[in-house]
């Protein structure tokens, strides 16, 4: 996932912005970590580069 993307995703459930948690990185792209809702309490991982945004619960 590119940083450049950050800017126009949003939460699936309720909308809100999403916090970025990079764990793993090159100089092209992000491969694994996670967006945070802070609103919803919930993390969206971060794949192999590919942000995993389907709705779920806390307790997923």
């Amino acid at each position: 996932m590119k940083r450049s993307l950050l800017p126009i995703l949003c939460c699936p459930v309720c909308k809100g912005d999403l916090e970025l948690r990079v764990t793993e990185e090159n100089e092209v792209e992000i491969l694994k970590g996670g967006l945070f809702c802070a609103a919803c309490r919930v993390e969206y991982p971060i794949e192999d580069g590919i942000p995993d945004l389907l709705p779920r619960t806390p307790e997923e």
